[in-house]
């Protein structure tokens, strides 16, 4: 009777928490994901350079094949296009990334801002809300500005 009992688990239980640590490893990409979608179409021009640079990140951050990235960038895309806000990719984000992780985020965040050559005052608003959702502090969103600004070649502020 143990025996099975603990076959029971092994196959159905330990399977559905699996399924649960993947379901929300993917609603974590999605978020990001949604959260570089909506840095891109800030200034109402997607430019090749913003969409490569969302790619790039998303590839490096998750590692996934270019199937797997095709796929979440257009359920990312649908997921920002849809959201009445922020809350619910942030939320998720500060659920299951450290600090480090998120300073990254805002890292990539402000990439994709500047990765057009400019930045726009909505862009500069959006990253402002952005890192308060993430409860990034005030030395690392200064950090995380000068480092992408040093990726995109653009001169201090």
């Amino acid at each position: 009777m143990i025996a099975g009992i603990k076959d029971f688990f092994n196959q159905f239980i330990q399977t559905g928490l699996r399924q649960a640590e993947i379901d929300e490893e993917k609603a974590l990409q999605i978020a990001t994901a949604a959260l570089l979608f909506e840095m891109m179409r800030m200034d109402d021009q997607i430019s090749d350079e913003e969409r490569d640079s969302v790619a790039k990140t998303l590839l490096q951050m998750f590692g996934m094949d270019s199937g797997q990235l095709k796929t979440l960038m257009d359920l990312a895309e649908q997921e920002a296009r849809q959201a009445s806000g922020y809350h619910q990719f942030t939320s998720l984000i500060n659920k299951g990334f450290d600090a480090g992780q998120k300073k990254h985020i805002i890292e990539n965040l402000w990439f994709v801002a500047m990765c057009d050559g400019h930045l726009d005052a909505h862009e500069t608003h959006l990253m402002r809300k952005i890192a308060d959702l993430l409860h990034v502090s005030h030395a690392d969103y200064v950090s995380a500005k000068q480092k992408a600004r040093q990726l995109a070649n653009l001169p201090s502020a």
